[in-house]
């Protein structure tokens, strides 16, 4: 015996979800099934809203609801310091800390081949288009301590190193290993005050 034809849907389009498989999948169902009224409602309407209401910086490609995000706005006090990192997310953890006075600039990724992320598909060329007018001096790469973070980090080096600007990373306050949307705010805020230069 199968699930109903509208319970497999709702299960196949949430089992496409990062880290939700078959089975977490159809928990969810039937725990929506069985919310109190109205939640199923919300929240389809929460993420229509989604659509056309969310869209990326023009400058730093971080998440917003307008074409320059209110980071992007507010400005900052070092404006020689760009600190690069993988995800929207990563810029709420940084922004925790209170310690990084400088910009973001976010990738949307890291170089992962198998996966079908390569340099062209991260915003790789907006962040050279951010170093054209020489006034950022820094770029700190603030990607995972992971294989893919490593070799992002690595080929940025690459890349930048010949403009003249200054490439660092993250000192290694961070678990290898551990995403940094979910690192805590003293292991940032120490990774960033030892950050290291990155060699070639």
């Amino acid at each position: 015996m199968s699930h109903p034809q509208p319970i497999r849907t709702a299960v196949r389009h949430l089992s496409k979800l990062p880290g939700v498989g078959q089975k977490t999948a159809t928990r969810l169902v039937y725990w929506l099934l069985r919310a109190p009224d109205g939640t199923i409602e919300k929240l389809a309407e929460s993420l229509a809203g989604l659509v056309g209401n969310v869209t990326e910086c023009s400058i730093c490609c971080n998440i917003g609801t307008e074409e320059v995000c209110s980071l992007c706005k507010r400005g900052c006090t070092d404006e020689q310091l760009l600190l690069v990192i993988e995800h929207p997310q990563d810029v709420l953890a940084f922004e925790r800390t209170g310690d990084f006075a400088g910009r973001y600039h976010v990738l949307h990724g890291a170089i992962s081949p198998l996966d079908g992320i390569t340099p062209e598909t991260l915003r790789i060329r907006q962040l050279l288009e951010r170093l054209r007018d020489d006034t950022i001096t820094e770029v700190i790469v603030a990607t995972d301590p992971d294989v893919e973070g490593d070799a992002t980090a690595l080929y940025l080096s690459r890349l930048l190193r010949p403009i003249g600007v200054k490439v660092t990373r993250l000192a290694h306050g961070i678990s290898v290993g551990t995403e940094i949307e979910y690192a805590d705010a003293v292991s940032l805020s120490r990774a960033l005050q030892h950050r290291t230069e990155i060699s070639p």
